[in-house]
């Protein structure tokens, strides 16, 4: 596939809950290699769209095509294993096994033994330095025999990207990677995006719009469940459509 074309598209993609429409006939086309940035106020659907991509719920109508095939029906471990992920969300992070283990853990999928918990450690050791170098990609190699709920807040973020990284995404869906963090670990984790995207596509849901900025090379507005805009940050943030959505008409 060449670096210009989509690695995920969605046709007049739609889900309505009883009635309610929560994502109206979306289309969104996301190329191969970019950060994508998916951003709206409260209730625009981001999350119901993320939903639907990782097939957590049913499509109403319309299309999910991945890597060039139709995906709309799949269920969510297939569209997994075909490399579209959602960090954050499934990640698994057990807060009382070591930062190691947790990704040797996440890692064990590729020994077909990913609930075996009962082999021996010695079964595991030929994946010990994936794992290492995993939590060398999220700077967390000095962390690595630290038992998890002592990580802070941001370097637990972190861990879970690495413990997502186990699984060989193609494509990573992230879900508010930056929230309820404190600036220093915001920072921290931009780079860490950054760095794992290379030969990777991200796809993301973010409110901290000086993240968007810094990081997308596209970005999707939502309002209501339909795209208001797209565009670089330069185009959308100057749209009256997208000002008058985010902060009234008054402003």
């Amino acid at each position: 596939m060449p670096p210009d074309e989509a690695i995920l598209e969605t046709h007049e993609l739609t889900k309505e809950f009883q009635g309610f429409v929560a994502v109206s006939g979306l289309d969104l086309r996301v190329r191969r290699g970019s950060i994508h940035a998916l951003i709206g106020p409260n209730g625009a659907g981001k999350t119901t769209v993320f939903n639907l991509l990782t097939r957590f719920l049913p499509a109403t109508s319309g299309s999910i095509v991945y890597r060039g095939e139709d995906v709309t029906r799949l269920e969510p471990a297939e569209v997994a294993r075909r490399g579209l992920v959602r960090s954050f969300q499934i990640s698994a992070v057990f807060p009382n096994l070591t930062v190691l283990e947790n990704v040797r853990v996440a890692l064990q999928r590729r020994l077909k033994t990913s609930f075996h918990f009962w082999k021996s450690q010695d079964s595991l050791e030929v994946l010990h330095p994936r794992a290492l170098e995993l939590l060398a990609a999220v700077d967390l190699e000095a962390h690595a025999h630290t038992v998890t709920v002592e990580l802070p807040y941001g370097r637990k973020r972190a861990l879970e990207l690495a413990t997502t990284l186990a699984l060989e995404p193609d494509l990573i869906l992230l879900d508010e990677p930056t929230q309820g963090m404190g600036h220093e670990d915001v920072g921290r984790v931009v780079e860490l995006i950054r760095r794992v995207s290379a030969g990777r596509t991200v796809l993301m849901v973010e409110h901290n719009l000086s993240v968007v900025a810094d990081l997308s090379e596209t970005i999707t507005v939502l309002a209501r469940g339909s795209v208001l805009a797209e565009g670089t940050y330069a185009e959308v943030s100057r749209d009256p459509a997208v000002l008058e959505a985010y902060i009234g008409a008054e402003a």
